[in-house]
């Protein structure tokens, strides 16, 4: 299995849970001003993209050659948390109203997803590469 499809497939699937059951009131609760009324299907399967190729490339396919879900996983919890602080923190600092709730959520859901896509994505190419 590639590392680019096990890692999107992994993404999507969890962050769908994310998005339309975990936190599916959060965000409107804490954002609904600023949210849009629908959502920007280009942009969204753009960041997808972007996102699951700096977590195949930084992530995965180290864990793949090491072999090692582990690997796959710390290294996937650093680059999820590094992604989302950036996002998180520049409209901490540049958006009147921006809560700190909403911060300190997504910073630690781009390390989880991070990490379990690491986890799953790694022993899925590995498992299946066999």
């Amino acid at each position: 299995m590639s590392i680019l499809i096990a890692t999107i497939l992994a993404m999507t699937a969890l962050d769908a849970i994310w998005l339309g059951v975990v936190a599916r009131t959060f965000y409107r609760q804490h954002l609904g001003a600023l949210m849009a009324e629908r959502v920007d299907w280009m942009a969204a399967g753009a960041f997808y993209l972007i996102y699951a190729g700096g977590l195949a490339f930084f992530a995965v396919a180290p864990g793949v050659e090491s072999g090692s879900p582990l690997t796959g996983a710390i290294r996937g919890a650093a680059f999820g948390f590094v992604a989302y602080a950036t996002y998180d923190l520049t409209n901490q600092a540049t958006l009147r109203g921006w809560p700190w709730i909403v911060t300190l959520v997504d910073l630690t859901w781009g390390a989880v997803l991070g990490a379990a896509v690491g986890a799953i994505a790694t022993l899925a190419v590995t498992r299946l590469s066999l």
